[in-house]
């Protein structure tokens, strides 16, 4: 870990980069490259965006918004998810590092734990042109390449984007086919990683006119980001000690052992059918292949992990789009329609599961003597586990919506939306030599399986209008109307021996875990009760009924209806709103008021015992301002806001590392974004930065507790306590976030030779929520001094451990010439170890926390060439 020194230097080289601008938040300095979109010729620097689903320039636009074009995107050096958010304030991400697995949040609407398989929807939204390319468990990691802009709405956007985007939307926004003449590039870059190995990244665009009416547009790309985590020789013992199981991770030591391959195209075709009708349909497909651990283990060392399994996980995805603008009248129309198909394969070491609970269970013996790892001659066996997971997702989204003509006093944009997404989850935890009659029924082996498939419906309709009150006064008012179904059916659990007979005098275990309620105790039988329920009425009959999903030995996840299996189901309906006043007193300024609403849709739990849980909305209070001042010269925009978050959704690892998902109490986020950019000649300043003050407004309790006092007992009578206090600070979040550019250009000859330093700061947050937690694994309380008793007690925040703040300088050298370009750069110029997440295997693995880190200092070269 690097000393605080560098740290202190870090911090003045972000200053410096600041101390030209007003505190703010960066903003792209350039038109956008498509033609449609080209920013009027007297003023080249207007940046167009399409955040209400009409091209505006973004200092009319009384949203707080924040817009990276091609442009700032190539001088940034932004390839992927991590690089943009960054330099992002409001955004925030938690995941394990793996690309494609990351949870986004902003403005501190941030509760952890999100991003199950069978849990919360996510709550921003991300689109990919006009379609939403939001998928639980992680976002979809698009690579940055011929981008016109990426667009970063916060707050609130359920108006016009809906359930996913309750607390803010993200919109990449590729380059159009163009029919305005032949032009092409070529990108490659070649860099080293300290501590780790070589990367580089080679990509490639054509745009090409087919006619006067029509052009195609191609991109292709490939990446190989370096490793720079290394698995170190370690070796694991497992109790009775002496005469226990020793295991050592020799196969597997490798150095740099994170490394990643990014492959994939995008083709666009654009034809003008005539002078009012376009169609566009797109196509893109990437494939990203990561192996290897993202985040290290400090017990380990700097960068450094035991591990004892293969890791590797694929993540490849094709979309296909099709979008239709055009005229009625005045009136224009546009038709937005996609399907997206990923799939994710993965395999992943669960070694610290075993650690943990052998450690748990170190006064009966362990593993070896609280649980049945046996083979099949009842031998005990190496308790270590590996994961193999894959999802398969499907969405299928359209949208259809009127414009009316943006040049009358009143304006109105209006459609219907709808989405249908589908999951097939699989998770199986497998035990090498796991005896057949203590794993899941007819997966020898698989100690727990997750075999589910999942589908969520949205339905909408939506509007807003806009009506200039004066010249100067606009008024405006929007409204969705909302439908959500969403549904679960399938298999989770632990298997059963077929010899163990629930009530009765049994010889052996039902499982290697002795679980009697979990996986195939829970299937129904034909007669339409569960298994375990029927043994215990010793019912004659427990024929179980056949797997509703492929893979499974039988369903547990549904409900019986009329002799059938039908899927658990969570339906509702209601609406989300957007008011909002502005005020140009000049050309120059704008102020705004706003009055937003956003909401994510409720959900099912698959433990029975566990009842659904409820949407959560938030409401946002905003007043804001953008600033053009000086002819052009400085750009200051800023807003300050209050977040009302209701019974937001709260996810955690409960018994067993089980994820539930509950309705927690209510939040308050109290914060302040602000921007600003200087200069348009040879010096340029940009500074982006937010703060959020993000805490709960009553306790949050072990168990549901309508009041909020945590007295209340749980389902099954246990004793309610306060997990965390009122006041609270939400998690993941930081209190501070900001992020500068100063670029300075000099002309010499043919050559335009520039310099430019880029900053990042962020201060410190916890990753959980929970600051007590009570242990029942070898007990239940039976009293309220049992609860209160210190060894029994443990806070997941501080055994998970506070996200270090941290500040992080990248450093750029380079030349344009009209065709030509070359760049030396240094990313993460100190070292330092910014901690992106943290995060562990399992809720009992709190021993081991894992960082995920920044990418350690990486010196480069960039050649670039446009034709």
């Amino acid at each position: 870990m690097k000393n605080k020194g560098l740290n202190r230097l870090s911090r003045l080289a972000f200053l410096a980069t600041t101390a030209l601008a007003a505190p703010s938040v960066a903003l792209a300095q350039e038109a956008p490259q498509d033609a449609a979109q080209a920013a009027p010729a007297e003023d080249p620097n207007v940046i167009i965006v399409t955040a209400q689903k009409r091209s505006e320039n973004l200092q009319n636009v009384p949203i707080s918004i924040q817009a990276f074009g091609t442009q700032k995107l190539e001088q940034l050096g932004i390839s992927n998810f991590n690089n943009y958010t960054q330099q992002l304030p409001s955004v925030v991400a938690q995941s394990s590092g793996t690309p494609g697995t990351n949870v986004i949040y902003m403005r501190g609407v941030a509760s952890g734990g999100d991003g199950n398989h069978s849990g919360s929807l996510p709550s921003v939204g991300v689109y990919l042109d006009e379609q939403p390319v939001t998928t639980i468990g992680g976002n979809l990691d698009v690579h940055v390449y011929d981008i016109a802009r990426i667009e970063s709405l916060a707050g609130p956007q359920g108006t016009l984007y809906g359930a996913s985007s309750e607390a803010g939307t993200i919109r990449i926004i590729t380059n159009k086919p163009s029919t305005k003449g032949f032009e092409a590039s070529v990108d490659a870059e070649v860099n080293t990683v300290e501590h780790g190995g070589q990367g580089g990244k080679l990509e490639a665009m054509v745009n090409a006119p087919l006619s006067s009416m029509a052009a195609l547009r191609v991109v292709g790309f490939y990446q190989k980001d370096a490793g720079f985590i290394d698995n170190v020789a370690g070796t694991r013992c497992f109790l009775p000690k002496p005469g226990g199981i020793c295991v050592n991770n020799a196969p597997f030591v490798e150095k740099d052992y994170n490394d990643t391959e990014i492959w994939g195209g995008r083709a666009a075709l654009k034809v003008d059918l005539d002078a009012n009708w376009t169609v566009t349909p797109t196509l893109m497909y990437q494939d990203t292949r990561s192996h290897g651990s993202y985040g290290y283990d400090p017990k380990v060392g700097d960068l450094q992990v035991e591990h004892f399994f293969p890791e590797f996980r694929r993540d490849k995805f094709v979309q296909a789009a099709l979008t239709i603008e055009g005229k009625v009248g005045n009136w224009d129309v546009t038709y937005a329609g996609a399907y997206l198909d990923r799939k994710t394969f993965s395999s992943s070491d669960y070694t610290d599961y075993a650690e943990a609970y052998d450690s748990l269970y170190a006064s009966v013996g362990g593993n070896a003597g609280y649980f049945y790892f046996q083979d099949a001659a009842g031998n005990t066996i190496d308790p270590r586990q590996k994961v193999i997971g894959s999802d398969h997702f499907k969405k299928f989204s359209q949208e259809l919506r009127i414009a009316s003509p943006s040049d009358q006093p009143l304006r109105l944009v209006a459609g219907a939306f709808y989405q249908y997404q589908s999951n097939d989850i699989h998770q199986d935890y497998r035990v090498a030599g796991l005896a057949p009659l203590l794993s899941v029924n007819g997966l020898p082996g698989t100690l727990w399986l997750t075999q589910q498939h999942r589908i969520d419906k949205d339905y909408a309709a939506f509007g807003e209008v806009s009506y200039d009150v004066t010249p100067t006064v606009t008024i405006t008012g929007g409204g969705r109307l909302f439908k959500y179904d969403n549904s679960l059916i399938g298999f989770f659990g632990f298997g059963r021996d077929p010899a163990f007979i629930q009530g009765a005098d049994n010889a052996g275990p039902p499982n290697a875990v002795y679980s009697t309620r979990t996986g195939v105790a829970g299937c129904f039988t034909t007669a339409g009760t569960r298994l375990r329920a029927a043994q215990l009425a010793g019912q004659a009959d427990t024929t179980l009924l056949p797997a509703a999903v492929d893979g499974s030995p039988c369903t547990n996840l549904a409900v019986f209806e009329n002799g059938a299996l039908k899927p658990v189901r969570a339906k509702g309906d209601g609406g989300t709103w957007r008011l909002n006043a502005t005020w140009k007193p000049n050309r120059d300024v704008m102020l705004y008021a706003t009055w937003s609403r956003g909401f994510r849709p409720g959900g099912i739990n698959r433990r029975a015992d566990v009842p659904p849980y409820q949407p959560d909305y938030l409401t946002n209070y905003e007043l804001g301002f953008k600033t053009t001042l000086f002819d052009g010269l400085v750009r200051l925009n800023g807003a300050i806001y209050q977040q009302d978050w209701k019974n937001f959704q709260f996810s955690y690892l409960g018994a067993n590392s089980f994820t539930e998902i509950h309705n927690g109490p209510n939040a308050r986020i109290r914060g302040i974004d602000v921007d600003a950019s200087i200069g348009r000649g040879p010096l340029t300043v940009n500074l982006a930065a937010a703060y959020t003050d993000a805490k709960t407004r009553q306790n949050l309790c072990a168990y549901d507790d309508p009041t909020f006092s945590c007295t209340a007992p749980g389902v099954d009578g246990q004793i309610n306590y306060i997990s965390a206090v009122k006041g609270t600070r939400l998690p993941i979040t930081p209190r501070f976030k900001a992020s500068g550019t100063a670029r300075y250009t000099v002309p010499m000859g043919a050559a335009k030779v520039y310099g430019q330093v880029n900053a990042t700061f962020q201060s410190s947050a916890f990753s959980d929520l929970r600051h007590r937690v009570f242990s029942s694994a070898l007990a239940d309380a039976t009293s309220p001094a049992d609860v209160a008793d210190p060894a029994r007690n443990y806070s997941p925040a501080e055994a998970l451990g506070r996200l270090a703040g941290f500040a992080q300088v990248n450093l750029a050298l380079g030349s344009d010439w009209e065709r030509y370009s070359v760049e030396f750069f240094v990313q993460n110029l100190f070292d330092a170890r910014g901690q992106l997440s943290r995060f562990a295997q399992c809720g009992q693995c709190n021993q081991r926390p894992y960082i995920v880190p920044t990418q350690p200092r990486t010196f480069g070269l960039r050649l670039g060439g446009k034709f």
